[in-house]
């Protein structure tokens, strides 16, 4: 199984309005418990107690609240990005020494709740030996979303607000419309194609380079819950399903 993990902790939480001006959304609370404590515990689950989080907005609250509880037991190490917001894929290219070792490794976003089973999540990613990130995806619906077709392989991406569309495929491909997760599983050799791209870049936008050039996976768990605890809605949302 998977020993280490990345949580995404460094942005703005702009959809959280007035909440974001005085604590990072990392630090938003459901029911006395932080976003980052649930993931930190939910990682914990799967057997992951060795955790990267990357800091920029409000850095110094979030490393006094993981000293204060010691990382909730597990051994975590801060990405410092007060200086620069490198986005999710400069991020892990930032901390990629951190992975070294390892030949597979979670991301998340620590503003995602959800009931995925990381286990199950895996199973798939080591059926496909030649695929170098699988991504969690459900059927709901979203304005920004990826294209897979019937074997679960991701060939596109599309932004119904912008019109962009991107997508690799023939015709008679059977595809459909999916929504991220937030959750992702990379195999170590990702992380010397990221080497080539800029220190300041959207994960997503690495994909989208690479799609017809890898084999990126989706796994639909679309029977679970997930919530993007992204604006003071689904604040009150998270707060109705977990506990």
């Amino acid at each position: 199984m998977i020993r280490k993990a990345m949580l995404f902790c460094a942005g703005l939480g702009t959809r959280l309005g007035a909440v974001s001006k005085t604590i990072p959304k990392a630090l938003v609370s459901i029911h006395q418990k932080t976003l980052l404590q649930r993931n930190i515990e939910y990682l914990q689950l799967y057997g992951i107690k060795e955790v990267l989080i990357n800091v920029h907005h409000f850095p110094d609250k979030i490393i006094e609240v993981v000293n204060k509880h010691d990382g909730w037991g597990s051994k975590i190490t801060i990405s410092d990005e007060r200086d620069s917001l490198l986005e999710t894929g400069g991020g892990l290219k930032k901390a990629c020494n951190y992975f070294n070792d390892e030949a597979d490794f979670v991301l998340m976003n620590v503003d995602i709740l959800t009931t995925l089973s990381l286990e199950n999540m895996f199973h798939t990613h080591q059926a496909h030996q030649d695929a170098l990130v699988t991504l969690a995806v459900t059927n709901r619906k979203s304005s920004r979303y990826f294209w897979m077709t019937n074997e679960e392989n991701i060939i596109g991406w599309g932004n119904d607000q912008t019109g962009e569309q991107i997508i690799n495929s023939h015709n008679q491909l059977k595809i459909n419309k999916v929504a991220f997760s937030g959750v992702h599983i990379i195999r170590h050799q990702f992380l010397e194609l990221l080497q080539k791209e800029p220190n300041k870049i959207s994960i997503t936008d690495v994909y989208k380079k690479l799609f017809g050039q890898v084999i990126i996976k989706g796994f639909d768990h679309s029977q679970t819950i997930v919530v993007d605890v992204g604006t003071p809605d689904k604040i009150r949302i998270a707060e109705q399903l977990f506990a």
